[in-house]
């Protein structure tokens, strides 16, 4: 029906995210009041689950990504590291503990991401600087020119060299 609109949770196929929600509601609203042409973006829609261990992310998924775009053209960085607040931590120095960046990039388009994955103390807060990037379509070096603040956990996401196509072993070396 023409005249009829949703937004939020009932929308079949979209995030089901209170700000998804709000944003959505929000950008209806000013279409509605004739200040804006603006549509809802929810390939951009950066997000976390709230775990001990945060998982953030924003864009594609790995296979989504290789779907979209063809396995030959999608470059898989990553790493495997423990962050500094965890140097004493016992469950670190026993090897029970670690953390994960997955940085997707699309090759035929000058490498730029298409999808941001991280498992990491804040992971929520990095993913939510690193969505502003996304949306502006930032490409991997880029990325690679922000220095990292040390020491963080986000510092892990600058500069990975190492792709799982080449390596599939993720695990840091050096600082």
């Amino acid at each position: 029906m023409p005249n009829v609109y949703a937004v939020g949770d009932v929308l079949y196929g979209r995030l089901e995210l209170t700000p998804v929600a709000i944003k959505t509601g929000t950008l209806l609203a000013a279409r509605f009041a004739g200040r804006s042409t603006e549509l809802m973006d929810y390939d951009s829609v950066p997000t976390t689950v709230f775990t001990p261990l945060e998982y953030g992310s924003v864009g594609l998924t790995e296979v989504e990504a290789k779907e979209k775009f063809g396995e030959a053209n999608i470059a898989t960085y990553h790493t495997k590291f423990q962050p500094l607040e965890w140097a004493f931590d016992k469950m670190v120095t026993e090897g029970k503990r670690t953390c994960y960046t997955k940085v997707l990039v699309n090759r035929t388009d000058n490498d730029r991401v298409v999808g941001f994955h991280m498992c990491a103390p804040n992971a929520g807060e990095i993913t939510q600087g690193v969505a502003i990037g996304f949306k502006c379509g930032m490409t991997k070096a880029q990325m690679d020119s922000v220095v990292g603040i040390h020491p963080t956990a986000a510092e892990d996401c600058i500069g990975l060299h190492l792709t799982k196509e080449e390596n599939p072993d993720a695990s840091k070396t050096g600082c």
